[in-house]
């Protein structure tokens, strides 16, 4: 075990991680993919697909702090308990800059509106799953019921 912490969250560091000092390239837009049918060959232009709404972002810190693990997990979660069409897509995006340390934030993207549900550095810690699940469905589904893991009335 190393004798260094992360200084935005205080996880021990690995002695062998490194940061990396670049971000890769963007994506570009458009792609030219061959398309082979049974008659010929040929080209065309394919997109990515538009994200619809709802939508869920989550953001988390990919310096030492790795926290993949926490955002896939809630990624997860939440498309077991909101699945298609209550929430069309969940993004992922890990950050990996002195200004984003220690982070991990959800945000909800419905009907033009964009909601931060969960921000780690604001709420004191990382979100209980029952919580987290009960913000977004008081924006989405007021009315669903999240069985066991509802609020008490």
């Amino acid at each position: 075990m190393s004798d260094q912490v992360c200084v935005d969250c205080d996880v021990p560091v690995d002695p062998g991680t490194q940061i990396a000092a670049t971000e890769p390239p963007a994506p570009s837009q458009h792609v030219q993919v061959p398309i082979k049918t049974t008659e010929d060959a040929s080209s065309a232009t394919i997109s990515p697909p538009s994200p619809k709404e709802p939508s869920v972002i989550i953001e988390y810190c990919d310096r030492v702090c790795r926290r993949q693990h926490r955002a896939t997990w809630t990624q997860t979660e939440l498309l077991l308990t909101f699945p298609t069409p209550a929430i069309q897509s969940i993004t992922i995006i890990p950050l990996n800059d002195e200004d984003t340390g220690g982070r991990f934030r959800v945000w909800l993207i419905n009907a033009g509106q964009t909601y931060l549900m969960w921000d780690r550095k604001t709420e004191g810690g990382f979100p209980e799953l029952k919580a987290l699940k009960q913000r977004i469905r008081d924006q989405l589904q007021p009315g669903k019921s999240l069985g066991h893991s509802d609020v008490k009335h």
